[in-house]
């Protein structure tokens, strides 16, 4: 209940403020956004597997949101980011949607 209250006031804060984005991290924050989806699906499959661990969870979530963007920024550096962030768009989106797969089978039993 606590994760859902907290998502309506950041959604809220986010509406009223309207935060702008610095142009050095803007392309990165994609990048962050679908790590933190993929962290937070990983999340809800433990929990419905009966193996949810809080501190693994953040770890997992923060790590993935760094190591995305480090990949990234390390691939702008090269001159190949757009390959890069395609490469880890692709993967990430491939274990959000294995994960759904998963939240799919455990909630409707199909």
């Amino acid at each position: 209940m606590i994760a859902v209250l907290g998502l309506v006031v950041g959604v809220v804060l986010g509406l009223v403020l309207q935060p702008t984005v610095p142009a050095v991290v803007q392309p990165y924050l994609p990048i962050a956004v679908v790590a933190a989806l993929d962290a937070v699906f990983g999340g809800l499959r433990a929990v419905l597997d009966g193996v949810f661990d809080d501190r693994v969870f953040v770890v997992s979530f923060l790590s993935n949101v760094v190591v995305a963007a480090l990949v990234v920024y390390l691939g702008d550096q090269l001159g190949v980011g757009a390959q890069l962030s395609t490469g880890v768009v692709v993967v990430l989106g491939i274990r959000i949607f294995s994960n759904a797969a998963a939240i799919r089978r455990h909630l409707f039993r199909a």
